[in-house]
C-alpha cells in the first residue's frame, strides 16, 4: 500500500524531495488520567485476521487481474450482507508505466439517514510489485498488511454495527469508502530506472482517492472528518501523528490517540509527532474532509521510514497480528461511540 514517496506537503504543509524529513518528534501531551468512556461494541480481531486471510487468499489484489475482480466483488456482498448502502464507482485511469487499468471504488453506508457523518477510508488493491524486496522487486505481493489490513478493520467495523439495535447504535452515521489504485504509483527510490509517464501530470499514487475527490460519491459528500487506515495489521505496528492530519484534522487526531491512551494502547499510537507522506487522506483532505492517516511507520528511524516487509513479499499473512488489529479497530470504534 502506501505511497511513497515521503513527501509531503501539499497545501500549507512543507514539501519534502527525496526522503522525507524522519526528524520525529515526541510530545509530553499524553493524557495522565483514564478518561470514562462510553460504552461500545466489542471489536472481534478474531474476525478481523479472517477477513485479512481472505482477502490474501484471492492473490494479489492487482486491478485488471481475476483476483482483482473476486475480491472487490466479496467486498460488495460482504457489505450488503451487513445491510449497508453500498455504491460502486467504477473509472479507468492510466498508471506511471503506461498500464490502462479498470478501477472501481466502494462506498458503503451505515446508518445512511444520519445527518452527521463519519467516513472511514482504505484501499483494497494491492502493489503489482514488490519493489523495496531485497530479492526479487517484481515479484507479485500479498499485501496482508499494505491493503488488506485495513480493509479487515473497516469490514469488521461494519459488521459490529450491523448488529447493534437502533437504541445502541452510535449517533453518527459511518461511510466505508474503500478506494482502488491507490498502489501503483512510481517510488523515485526503488524505480530511479523506470519512467514515470506521469511525471508533470499529477500524483501517480492514490489514482482512485484522485478520482474520488473530483467525483464526489455519494454526490457533494460530507462528513465531519474521515479516518484512514492503512498498513494496520503488522505485529508491533507503531503509529504517530502525521503532519498532514495534524494540519488538517488535529481534532480527529486528538480524539483518536487519546482514546487509545485510555483504552490502553499507548505501545501502538505513540505520542510523536511525524512527518507528512503522500497517501489517500491527501486528496480527501483536499475534498473537505479533515482526515487522519493511521499508518504503520518506524518512528525513529532516520535512514527509514516504513517497515521491512513495505512493498516486499515478505508483507503477508505471518505479519499479521491480531493484537495489532484490535488497537486500531476498538479504538475507533470507541471513537464512534463517543460522538
Amino acid at each position: 500500500m502506501k505511497l511513497r514517496l515521503p513527501l509531503a506537503a501539499l497545501a500549507g504543509l512543507l514539501i519534502l524531495t527525496g526522503c522525507p524529513d524522519k526528524k520525529t518528534t515526541e510530545t509530553p501531551d499524553a493524557p495522565t488520567a483514564e478518561a470514562k468512556l462510553p460504552p461500545a461494541p466489542v471489536f472481534n480481531a478474531d474476525s478481523a485476521y479472517a477477513f485479512t486471510a481472505k482477502q490474501v487468499a484471492f492473490g494479489p489484489r492487482v486491478p485488471n487481474t481475476k483476483a482483482h475482480i473476486a475480491t472487490g466483488d466479496w467486498l460488495v456482498a460482504k457489505f450488503k450482507g451487513y445491510g449497508l448502502q453500498v455504491m460502486e464507482q467504477p473509472f479507468e485511469a492510466v498508471t506511471f508505466d503506461g498500464t490502462v487499468i479498470k478501477a472501481r471504488n466502494i462506498v458503503a453506508r451505515y446508518q445512511p439517514q444520519a445527518a452527521r457523518r463519519v467516513a472511514i477510508f482504505a484501499h483494497w488493491d494491492t502493489r503489482p510489485f514488490a519493489d523495496n524486496d531485497p530479492t526479487n522487486k517484481n515479484a507479485p505481493m500479498d499485501g496482508a498488511s499494505d491493503g488488506a489490513s485495513a480493509v479487515a478493520v473497516a469490514l469488521e467495523m461494519a459488521r459490529v454495527l450491523s448488529l447493534q439495535p437502533d437504541s445502541l447504535a452510535p449517533n453518527v452515521g459511518v461511510d466505508f469508502i474503500l478506494f482502488d489504485a491507490e498502489d501503483w504509483g512510481h517510488d523515485s527510490g526503488t524505480q530511479a530506472d523506470l519512467k514515470n509517464q506521469l511525471d508533470g501530470a499529477g500524483d501517480s499514487w492514490c489514482l482512485g482517492s484522485q478520482y474520488w475527490a473530483k467525483n464526489l460519491l455519494p454526490a457533494n459528500y460530507k462528513a465531519e472528518y474521515g479516518v484512514l487506515f492503512d498498513m494496520v495489521g503488522a505485529r508491533g505496528a507503531k503509529f504517530s501523528r502525521e503532519a498532514l492530519s495534524r494540519e488538517k484534522a488535529r481534532f480527529a487526531v486528538d480524539k483518536i490517540w487519546n482514546t487509545a491512551a485510555a483504552l490502553g494502547y499507548t505501545d501502538y499510537f505513540l505520542f510523536n509527532d511525524s512527518p507528512g507522506i503522500v497517501d489517500d487522506h491527501v486528496y480527501t483532505n483536499q475534498a473537505g474532509i479533515p482526515t487522519v492517516d493511521i499508518i504503520d511507520h518506524l518512528p525513529n528511524n532516520p535512514e527509514q521510514y516504513f517497515p521491512n516487509y513495505h512493498h516486499a513479499t515478505t508483507d503477508n499473512m505471518s505479519v499479521i497480528d491480531r493484537a495489532t488489529l484490535k488497537a486500531v479497530g476498538q479504538t475507533v470504534l470507541q471513537v464512534l461511540y463517543m460522538e
